[in-house]
């Protein structure tokens, strides 16, 4: 039988409508940057071990978010954000496509990173009360610099390194994310006795480490901010400029653990995204685990540094997902209890 015209735009119209009227809600969000591969079964990227182990078998296609979104079904998701400035343009593609309900959802940020050697080692894995942008500033051919300067990256306002500028206007709004610190040291309570796996590679590593205590110890769970940068730097000139920076933008509070390519994007996203009340940036938490270290070892090459393999590759992938999963399982099971405020 023919429908009537108008019968029939309705019967079209009508799952959209249910779409729109009722979108998924979700409890807790992982949120990963980056898969090297099938999601299952293969060379893992951060995403995998979170699929093959947590039951993630339904898959939903989100517009302007270039991996699908996968989910156990029961309020939990997997998100990959994509690297660089595309993992801040994926995050509000996949809240403002109406898709899922995020008004209550806790977010966990969870990849890997390069180390300050020190702060910690490599494998361990830090809790951030604070998001870093490393990526507003002057910079200047390090050759063509005054000699007395530690690094050529100046904050945009400034005329030297390391100095906030003296008058307002210039700086962007925000450098520095501070996150729920409640939250945060609920996190690192529950997962500081983690046990992450170590390995004779790791060791031999860290052993070339020398007068870094932390960057020579088995891996471990810490507080520490993590630093975010679209760059891929490297070397000890810039590990002082983000440890500098760091410090600088937090007020003296913070100590840089973690240098990344996409939290400060991430955390751009969800901060603007809290402002329109699509999220809670106050539910947000970052967490990186360290694959390899940000700069050389005393008697090593800063190229052969930068280019040698992660002896804390797959390591940092299982601390990820070890330390990660005990808040996202505490999170997801008790989710409804805590609705008002975070734990």
């Amino acid at each position: 039988m023919k429908l009537p015209s108008r019968l029939l735009l309705l019967a079209l119209l009508c799952p959209l409508a249910r779409l729109a009227a009722d979108p998924i809600p979700v409890k807790v969000a992982v949120v990963v940057t980056f898969e090297v591969g099938a999601d299952k079964g293969d060379k893992p990227g951060e995403l995998q071990f979170w699929a093959e182990r947590e039951g993630w078998d339904q898959s939903i296609a989100v517009p302007g978010v270039d991996h699908p979104v996968l989910t156990d079904g029961k309020g939990t998701i997997g998100v990959v954000s994509g690297t660089t400035v595309r993992c801040s343009n994926q995050i509000m593609a996949l809240v403002l496509s109406g898709r899922f309900d995020f008004s209550k959802t806790y977010w966990v940020v969870n990849g890997i990173a390069g180390v300050n050697p020190a702060v910690a080692s490599i494998g361990s894995a830090a809790w951030a009360h604070y998001v870093i942008d490393g990526d507003v500033a002057y910079e200047i051919d390090a050759r063509e610099a005054e000699a007395s300067w530690p690094y050529a990256i100046i904050p945009v306002g400034s005329k030297v390194p390391n100095q906030k500028p003296s008058y307002e206007g210039w700086e962007p709004e925000t450098m520095a994310y501070p996150l729920n610190a409640k939250l945060v040291d609920w996190a690192y309570a529950l997962t500081k006795d983690t046990v992450i796996p170590d390995s004779d590679a790791m060791k031999t590593y860290r052993a070339t480490y020398e007068g870094f205590p932390n960057a020579v110890r088995p891996p471990f769970v810490l507080c520490g901010e993590t630093f975010g940068s679209c760059r891929y730097w490297h070397g000890k000139a810039l590990t002082q400029w983000a440890s500098d920076w760091t410090r600088l933008w937090s007020d003296g509070k913070g100590v840089m653990a973690m240098s990344d390519m996409e939290d400060q994007g991430i955390a751009a996203a969800l901060s603007r995204l809290s402002k329109m009340g699509r999220v809670d940036f106050g539910r947000a938490l970052f967490l990186r685990t360290a694959s390899n270290y940000c700069m050389q070892a005393p008697r090593q090459d800063v190229n052969a540094s930068l280019h040698s393999e992660y002896a804390g590759y797959i390591p940092s992938l299982e601390a990820a997902y070890r330390v990660g999963s005990r808040v996202v399982h505490e999170l997801a099971a008790h989710g409804d209890a805590w609705q008002a405020p975070p734990p």
